[in-house]
């Protein structure tokens, strides 16, 4: 697949700036980390050659100074917000995250429970923290935030927060995804480090909207994309615009909240070293795209992506129209149609033949292969081994795991496991695949070409069950589906 993004180059870069933006602060900066820390899939798919962990190994450069507080609203718990990507609760990737960065030597000072206003379920999740022995502070919502600068900046704000107690030099802000009101924590730290005669200084790494590329670049349409439930909307920043005459994006939270930070500097310094709220960040990624058209194109099929996890979600009740229609604006700015996804017409082409569910796959050699329902096999696991067929350029005619083999499961899931679908999932036919490949040397030759369907994208004809969904993310794979149910029924269980 085509590389449009050069790691090492940005790696070398961004650790210089943060290391520059340290040394503008007296041995004080709370540094505000939006997006993933790690695991930032969606920066790796808008611009392929960025991995994953780069953030991440970075920080792992100043670790003896470093110490991470992460940020969760209580809103995300009580409504048990999703982490898209990986399928779990906010609140359960908060002891992930916790895991995670202690297993690589970082030090996780606490959690701070943002816009906090007696919810019972962060009660919960607090105690949770403490049998942890893990420390934990609250953050309350504030009338009027960010524009009610008087009150916010005041005893009666921030001053009503926990200070949120810290000894290492950088302290790094972090959170489960969006929203989760990093930048509110690092500005109410400020207020209280002022009240203590400390100096303290603030600083944003934000990937996206990158600053130095067009407002209606792909990359930065993704963004909004990625962000369309936030209602985040990408703007040209105007204190930029104004200072400097030249034009640079930002989103409208940080705009917004850049005169509430204007004031907190002029309070802490008597005036705000930064001019703008582009002047805060220290991102670089803009400098190290190597292939503009290669990374325009991975990021309209992002937003693709993101549209028809939209349609889904509102099939299934989990979201309201409302965003739909700021994707279809999204989708006419980037210039594109869901059929700009080359695995959408396949899939419905193969139903329209069949009269039931098909599931199409695009290798990374461009090559389509397709899937049917058929008696043994759903759609989704019968596309998996035609996929694995082609990896492997067995003829489409071998069976890689025999019926006779299929036989049993389907009696153990419906005689004995009380399934009313005899068909296997993606889960079962693989578990099969394994067994078959103890006697058949073809089976075995398609559990080694597993790994190559990673960044694969598939697209299937109806909703997938979740069994289905989790396989496909295990395997690194890009889903998308119709938003339809295989059936008319009433109960869809996921």
């Amino acid at each position: 697949m085509k590389i449009g993004f050069d790691n090492n180059k940005y790696l070398n870069m961004q650790s210089e700036h943060i290391k520059k933006r340290i040394a503008h602060f007296n041995n004080k900066l709370y540094l505000e980390f939006g997006g993933k820390l790690f695991d930032d899939y969606h920066a790796s798919r808008v611009l392929p050659g960025f991995q994953p962990d780069s953030k991440l190994k970075m920080l792992l450069q100043l670790k003896d100074q470093t110490e991470i507080i992460i940020a969760i609203s209580a809103d995300a718990i009580e409504s048990n917000k999703i982490r898209g990507d990986l399928g779990i609760t906010y609140d359960e990737d908060v002891f992930r995250l916790i895991d995670a960065f202690q297993g690589m030597g970082l030090f996780v000072g606490s959690v701070v429970i943002t816009q906090y206003s007696g919810e019972i379920s962060a009660d919960h999740f607090r105690h949770k923290l403490q049998e942890l022995n893990i420390k934990s502070y609250l953050h309350y919502k504030i009338d009027g935030y960010p524009r009610n600068i008087k009150l916010i900046v005041s005893e009666e704000g921030y001053g009503k927060n926990d200070y949120i107690e810290t000894d290492k030099p950088l302290v790094v802000v972090t959170a489960p995804g969006p929203g989760s009101g990093k930048m509110a924590t690092c500005l109410s730290q400020l207020y209280h480090e002022n009240k203590r005669g400390i100096k303290a200084g603030y600083a944003k790494f934000e990937t996206f909207p990158i600053w130095n590329l067009p407002l209606r670049h792909p990359v930065n349409i993704a963004y909004e994309a990625a962000t369309a439930d936030l209602n985040d909307v990408n703007m040209i920043d105007p204190f930029h615009l104004e200072t400097y005459g030249e034009s640079t994006v930002n989103y409208n939270r940080d705009i917004e909240i850049y005169p509430v930070l204007n004031a907190l500097f002029e309070n802490i310094m008597g005036k705000n070293p930064y001019n703008s709220p582009t002047d805060m960040g220290v991102n670089m990624a803009g400098n190290c795209i190597t292939d503009d058209e290669t990374c325009r194109e991975a990021s309209k099929q992002e937003i693709i992506r993101r549209y028809y996890q939209c349609l889904s979600d509102i099939k299934r009740g989990h979201i309201s129209k409302d965003v739909l229609y700021k994707f279809e604006l999204l989708m006419k700015q980037a210039e594109i149609t869901e059929y700009d996804r080359k695995v959408v017409e396949p899939s419905l082409a193969r139903e329209a033949k069949t009269g039931h569910p098909a599931v199409a796959i695009e290798l990374k050699d461009g090559q389509i292969v397709t899937g049917k329902t058929s008696d043994l096999l759903g759609a989704s696991a019968s596309a998996l081994l035609n996929a694995l067929k082609a990896l492997c350029r067995i003829d489409h005619k071998v069976h890689l795991v025999s019926p006779e083999a299929i036989e049993p499961i389907q009696k153990l899931k419906t005689s004995y496991l009380g399934s009313t679908n005899p068909r296997l999932h993606t889960d079962e036919i693989l578990i099969a695949l394994s067994v078959s490949a103890s006697q058949n040397p073809a089976a075995q030759l398609a559990l080694e070409e597993l790994p190559k369907l990673k960044c694969c994208e598939i697209h299937s004809s109806v909703l997938l069950s979740s069994v289905d969904e989790k396989t496909f993310k295990k395997l690194g794979m890009h889903l998308t589906s119709e938003p339809k149910y295989e059936s008319n029924r009433i109960y869809h269980k996921h």
